[in-house]
């Protein structure tokens, strides 16, 4: 029994009873190594050891998707964030991710996109890990751990003008134009739209009701005219369960992400997700005079300290009602009169 250094790392050397077993301990740190060593000898003597499994990150998506598609209803959006990972760790062996490389990773994608676009892609991988934990198939320190992830401006949210919207439904392909409309008057994130079934629409009332999953609440939607427009829309062309499909398959659509860029290229803006169009509906709801609470409930929102965030977008709204008050109240200041003063 005993640590060795390759490289930066140090690797453990112990016997699991009659078979020897070589592991990385994940860390460059030698006490941080050796509580790694002294968990996996407690582990053999309760007999819970579990002889880690090699297994690259590629691999370990693979069964991640299958949960995903099973367990969330968001699992495009983790398809996405896979992606990008299987680019930077996806031949390597999770023992051989290590706190180093993902750093490294963090710096090169921080180029490329938004702190909280690199913050959600450091969450995934630290899931990919703990799953990878719970599923005995990695033993050790989760690398993310130690991972720094980057402060994020939440109160400067992107949101698309009536201009921008009008280039970008003029540069979109007629299924995007109807995906994007529902999504600016609807408030809901790209997996909930593409998880839509028609058993959570009422064409009657005009009104969804569907289980969000991220937090287990009941949403309950009324649609305005234009959401309710593609709605029927898309009901006359009905082919599955799901209200909105590829029709060059006949099944759900995996990714629109690539569609979005694109046309959002064409049409010369920058900076626009699939969050932008929830982040647009909730700040002119907000404009136009609703109260945080109706946000809170038609965004589904679980605590109204999430909501919080748009109410800053009400700016001008809220400079128009004080001047109002301004120019119709009554004098609040009396000036009294010397003369009568001194009398």
């Amino acid at each position: 029994m005993a640590l060795y250094r390759r490289g930066r790392k140090w690797y453990a050397d112990f016997y699991d009873g009659k078979t020897r077993v070589q592991a990385s301990t994940g860390t460059a740190n030698r006490r941080e190594a050796e509580k790694f060593l002294a968990l996996r000898l407690s582990e053999i003597e309760r007999g819970e050891f579990v002889k880690p499994t090699r297994i690259t990150l590629a691999e370990l998506g693979q069964q991640y998707m299958d949960f995903a598609r099973t367990n969330k209803r968001s699992w495009q959006r983790d398809e996405q964030i896979l992606r990008h990972l299987n680019l930077a760790f996806g031949t390597l062996l999770l023992t051989e991710i290590t706190a180093l490389p993902i750093e490294r990773y963090k710096a090169v994608r921080l180029k490329e996109v938004r702190p909280g676009t690199v913050n959600r892609e450091l969450a995934g991988l630290k899931r990919l890990f703990n799953l990878a934990d719970e599923w005995g198939l990695f033993k050790g320190r989760n690398p993310v751990r130690s991972i720094r992830f980057l402060d994020e401006d939440n109160l400067k949210l992107r949101t698309l003008s009536e201009a921008e919207e009008d280039k970008l439904l003029s540069n979109c392909s007629p299924y995007l134009q109807d995906l994007v409309t529902f999504a600016l008057n609807t408030g809901l994130r790209l997996g909930e739209i593409l998880n839509l079934k028609w058993e959570e629409v009422d064409l009657d009332t005009g009104v969804l009701q569907m289980i969000v999953r991220k937090n287990h609440r009941v949403l309950e939607l009324p649609l305005n005219d234009k959401a309710l427009a593609v709605v029927k829309g898309w009901h006359g062309i009905r082919k599955c369960q799901y209200v909105f499909y590829n029709p060059e398959t006949g099944g759900q659509w995996r990714d629109l992400w690539l569609g979005l860029k694109r046309a959002c290229r064409r049409a010369g803006i920058e900076g626009v997700t699939w969050h932008t169009f929830r982040h647009t509906f909730a700040s002119r709801l907000n404009r136009n005079g609703a109260d945080l609470v109706t946000v809170k409930e038609l965004l589904g929102h679980a605590d109204i300290k999430t909501t919080m965030r748009y109410a800053h977008s009400n700016r001008d709204a809220k400079a128009s009602a004080v001047r109002r008050l301004g120019s119709t109240s009554d004098k609040i200041v009396t000036l009294a009169d010397p003369a009568k003063k001194s009398a």
